[in-house]
């Protein structure tokens, strides 16, 4: 080997252990950042010296995608889970005056006062104000349900929002990587940034990764939506700021997910972009959030029937003691009936209603016995027998609705804990393939080892040519 060879080998040698150092300190001072891909300094052989050919940025693809599907799910099910958690805390408020079951009871023991002395006035005004508060409890609990609604559709709408956000910045990032491969420059904070941008869009909805060559990425969703391929989609949706009962995905009331202007799919609204927390607040606000509103409405319409039977009050003639928003309600057709609930304006002082109608019927046109208690004990047993088609006390058809929710959010809960827990080992399985800071300072120490060899090398040459230049 000539000098000039040796010392070309040596100032290679430099080169390369100087990018090593270089790029060990990069990993040892973001080994805390988020996103962050431990990088590595690739170099060959030439010619006897080294060639540095570039830096490399290590992950493990297969994990990062697995985590990335366990965090799309994780996210659903922490979004049904808390809305389901507001759902329960609204009905089934256990001993709380104020709920369905607190004013039910409110207005059993009301009756039973009554009753036992029907000539008070005081007494049948104190059982109107138990109705009357039984009522606006259910027609509470019914618009915080469709409030709870709206705020699905909202969810909805900042989701689209940000996923289309994300995919434009993807499209650039692809952009960006390439033209700093062109010029030779290292893209690797780039890609770090891409994916941040691609977990992003990954708690929104799982997707798979597309490798498109040169460094360019494509997404999928799991379904087979593309989201980008080259150009980034565009995606639609329009918010609804104010729902009631009877508005629906079906009936037109509410707004589905549309790509490039293009409804994805009429039934559900999402189509595709199926299994995270897009899809979960879509299952909200159109199934879960409307069966119990169904299921209030129920309650709303077995207390409606059990007052409106001529048995229970033989002076009724179209509405009962309840009706729906003043007329009668229809089995057939009841859809927001808990939101229209209302107490018939007969008995009622304030909407030019008689108290005395208490003690003689909802449609009683003489005036009875003022001691005379037997409509007030009908309506207190209409209220605990067993009736309806469900053959329960209306205490016990509250407290199946609230057992229901309940159980509901439990089944969601248990969902979430396995969920989290998957997610919870696949996110440590893929930090543990990051930065190692020991590993990471041992390479460090063979680089300051070979820096000095290196450089040993050089002062060596450079003696050799002195001694020649002092012969």
């Amino acid at each position: 080997m000539s000098i000039s060879s040796a010392l070309n080998n040596a100032l290679s040698g430099l080169n390369a252990t100087s990018r090593t150092a270089e790029v060990v300190s990069s990993n040892l001072s973001n080994a805390l950042t988020e996103g962050y891909g431990r990088r590595q300094l690739e170099t060959s052989s030439a010619n006897g010296g080294v060639r540095v050919d570039g830096v490399t940025r290590a992950g493990d693809k297969g994990l990062t995608g697995d985590r990335r599907l366990a965090e799309a799910r994780l996210n659903a099910e922490q979004r049904t889970a808390d809305m389901l958690g507001k759902v329960e805390s609204l009905i089934s408020v256990a001993g709380n005056p104020d709920s369905i079951a607190g004013r039910l009871a409110g207005f059993e023991k009301s009756l039973i006062s009554a009753a036992s002395d029907p000539a008070s006035d005081q007494r049948l005004s104190t059982v109107n104000t138990a109705l009357q508060g039984l009522v606006g409890a259910i027609k509470e609990d019914a618009a915080a349900i469709q409030g709870m609604r709206q705020d699905a559709d909202a969810a909805i709408g900042r989701d689209v929002d940000t996923l289309n956000a994300n995919l434009r910045m993807l499209e650039q990032l692809n952009a960006d990587i390439t033209r700093t491969r062109a010029v030779g420059q290292d893209p690797s904070s780039l890609f770090d940034a891409r994916q941040l941008v691609v977990d992003e869009i990954a708690a929104i909805v799982p997707i798979r990764e597309l490798d498109r060559g040169n460094d360019q990425l494509g997404l999928m969703t799991t379904s087979g939506l593309i989201l980008i391929d080259g150009t980034a989609a565009q995606f639609g949706f329009n918010r609804t700021p104010t729902i009631v009962a009877d508005m629906t995905l079906a009936s037109g009331g509410l707004s589905g997910i549309t790509r490039d202007g293009v409804p994805l799919d009429a039934d559900d609204g999402f189509g595709r972009l199926s299994g995270g927390a897009l899809e979960a607040a879509f299952r909200l606000r159109d199934d879960s959030l409307v069966t119990t509103q169904q299921e209030l409405d129920d309650v709303a319409l077995d207390l409606v029937q059990r007052f409106s039977d001529a048995t229970v009050d033989p002076s009724v003639s179209l509405t009962g003691l309840l009706t729906d928003s003043g007329g009668p309600a229809d089995p057939a057709d009841y859809i927001g009936l808990a939101a229209r609930l209302s107490v018939n304006a007969s008995v009622d002082p304030s909407q030019g209603g008689a108290l005395a109608n208490w003690r003689d019927g909802v449609g009683a046109t003489v005036a009875g016995p003022t001691g005379n208690p037997a409509q007030l004990n009908r309506w207190l047993n209409a209220l605990t027998d067993a009736r309806g088609a469900s053959s329960m006390s209306a205490a016990e058809r509250l407290a199946v609705f609230s057992s229901s929710a309940s159980q509901n959010r439990l089944n969601a809960e248990t969902q979430l804990s396995f969920t989290a827990a998957r997610w919870d080992s696949l996110n440590n399985a893929e930090l543990a393939g990051g930065v190692d800071t020991d590993i990471e300072l041992q390479i460090l120490l063979r680089v300051e080892q070979a820096y000095a060899a290196n450089a040993k090398v050089i002062q060596t040459v450079s003696s050799m040519i002195q001694q020649i230049l002092e012969i």
